[in-house]
Formats: C-alpha cells, sequence, structure tokens
C-alpha cells in the first residue's frame, strides 16, 4: 500500500509550505490526481486520518481533482481520452502513444491562516 508513503510525502510537502510563510494552519489542500497515477483513492482515503495526525494537515479539508488521462497516437497524431493505459487509438487502432496527461500527483494550492 504506498498510498501511505504518498500521504506522508503530502504532509511534507505541506509542512515546509507552512514554514516558507509562517502560518499556523491549513484549512483546504486540494490535490490533482492523475487517472493513470497509480493511485487507489479509497486506499488513499483510508490512510489519510493516520498519516494527517498531529501534523498541519489534520483538521484541513482535502480536495481531490481527477485528471482525465489523455494520449496522443504516435502514428496519427491524434490526441485522444484514455480510460486504460492500453487504449488504442480510436482513429487507426495503434497502440504506439505518448501520455499527454492524466499521470499527475501534485500539490496544487493550500489554504493556510
Amino acid at each position: 500500500m504506498h498510498e501511505l508513503s504518498i500521504a506522508l510525502g503530502i504532509v511534507r510537502i505541506a509542512e515546509n509550505e507552512m514554514a516558507k510563510v509562517n502560518a499556523k494552519e491549513v484549512e483546504l489542500i486540494e490535490l490533482e490526481i492523475g487517472a493513470l497515477a497509480g493511485i487507489e483513492f479509497d486506499s488513499l482515503d483510508f490512510v489519510w486520518p493516520l498519516a494527517v495526525k498531529d501534523t498541519v494537515l489534520e483538521n484541513a479539508t482535502k480536495k481531490i481533482n481527477i485528471i482525465k488521462a489523455k494520449g496522443k497516437c504516435l502514428d496519427c497524431d491524434v490526441v485522444f481520452d484514455i480510460d486504460y493505459l492500453y487504449d488504442a487509438c480510436p482513429k487507426c487502432k495503434s497502440n504506439l502513444k505518448g501520455i499527454v496527461q492524466g499521470k499527475e500527483l501534485r500539490v496544487k494550492a493550500l489554504e493556510v491562516i
């Protein structure tokens, strides 16, 4: 379950950013997570209370924006939505593609006091 290490990494990022601005508390943390990032959202929700206990994120509201995955066909240059990593190009049926978006995992914003 790597979601615990991801949650602990998010806490570390929040603590570092809080130290930079001398803030006291985080009210909201906004995350952007790609559909192909390999994150199990139920597992992240399960480990979140343990990871944030006694940290700057303990009382913060967590908001997750899921980034839809898109690929670009390497044969015909069509950009298309991807539901699964192995989806083929809808135009030419090629499996050769680059991932344009959908693997993100970032802290987008912190609202602090």
